[in-house]
């Protein structure tokens, strides 16, 4: 392997405490799945869930498959403020995407003006 970063690979077995053998993909796999490592390599979690909304930062209507969908831009927790998210109205991952709340204060806000 040319590159010293490629991947991910899937991690099969630990072999040893300094190699590991991985499940290689198509393209590499005339390689040997075993590589030596000093440290292990942080371990990535591949999850469709993007985690609890700490705040609904605006909203919008988009067209999708002929159907109206309204999505939000959120701000997860635990992030940081520059990693907004937009998330369809249904995808309430914890249930603290409160779309109610958030078009309201939007409504007083306007009224303020």
């Amino acid at each position: 392997m040319r590159d010293s970063f490629v991947g991910p690979f899937t991690i099969i077995k630990l072999i040893w405490k300094n190699a590991v053998e991985v499940r290689m993909t198509e393209e590499f796999s005339k390689k040997h799945p075993v590589f030596p490592t000093t440290t292990p390599p942080d371990i990535v979690e591949l999850e469709d869930s993007p985690g609890p909304v700490k705040k609904i930062i605006n909203a919008r209507k988009i067209r999708l498959n002929g159907k109206d969908q309204r999505q939000y831009l959120v701000r997860l927790r635990n992030q940081t403020a520059d990693k907004y998210k937009w998330l369809a109205e249904n995808a309430r991952p914890d249930g603290n995407l409160h779309p109610r709340r958030f078009r309201a204060s939007k409504r007083t806000e306007q009224s303020h003006q």
